[in-house]
């Protein structure tokens, strides 16, 4: 499909964008004229993401950064600043889940793994963006149903997500006077390998597609400036899964 160019000159920052919702989001917004930087803790990964759309002549660019390190994070910025002289729209969607265990079963190092990369990692990129972020500017962050639904045995992916829409309302409320929109992306079962993590044999046929979600973030990304949208929630039909 060729580019639409609806958003000449726009710049687009998508964590975790090597694979699934966030490779998704990647194509789509390169699609839409934006200018794409993709990171990941995954090199190889990233890479291959990059040249899968470059190759489609889209402009693109993938910068390998930890989420969970602040030094990763601010060197990311950095490189960024170099190429970029602002920022239109940043997409925190870098996570991770875990197997499915009670709390008393829990380990510690996976607590900080999910919580580090999922709430903690919010944090580092959101602050280390916002001095290249203007009026007009949106931030998305990507917390899944389980910010707003808990479940058995996710007690630290749960916790994770509760707690960046916590850090979504109250950074909404920070931003309201700059003029940049805070959105919460509340996606229900979507086919990606983060299944895999926690529940091998889910029914993916079942789900929504990551291409689906995509869709949604760039309509509500794209809907103009004093458009008051604070939630994306979209997922499978109800009573599907």
């Amino acid at each position: 499909m060729p580019a639409k160019n609806v958003a000449p000159n726009k710049v687009a920052v998508i964590t975790g964008g090597g694979s699934g919702i966030g490779l998704a989001m990647a194509r789509i917004f390169t699609t839409n004229g934006y200018s794409v930087v993709i990171t990941g803790r995954n090199s190889k990964r990233l890479q291959k993401a990059t040249a899968s759309i470059a190759a489609d002549k889209k402009q693109v660019n993938g910068i390998p950064c930890d989420v969970r390190d602040p030094v990763s994070v601010e060197k990311l910025f950095r490189e960024i600043g170099k190429q970029h002289s602002a920022i239109d729209v940043l997409i925190n969607n870098a996570g991770v889940a875990h197997a499915l265990a009670p709390v008393d079963q829990l380990s510690i190092e996976t607590w900080k793994e999910v919580i580090d990369t999922n709430l903690t990692g919010t944090f580092l990129i959101t602050r280390a963006a916002l001095p290249l972020m203007r009026a007009g500017g949106t931030i998305v962050n990507n917390l899944s149903v389980a910010a707003v639904q808990p479940f058995a045995g996710m007690a630290a992916y749960n916790a994770s997500k509760f707690g960046a829409l916590g850090f979504t309302h109250a950074l909404r409320e920070d931003l309201r006077k700059r003029g940049i929109r805070v959105l919460a992306l509340l996606p229900g079962a979507t086919d990606t390998e983060i299944w895999g993590q926690f529940w091998p044999d889910a029914p993916k046929e079942k789900m929504i597609s990551a291409e689906t979600v995509a869709q949604a973030v760039l309509h509500a990304v794209s809907a103009p400036a004093n458009t008051a949208i604070e939630e994306i929630r979209i997922g499978p039909a109800t009573g599907v899964l």
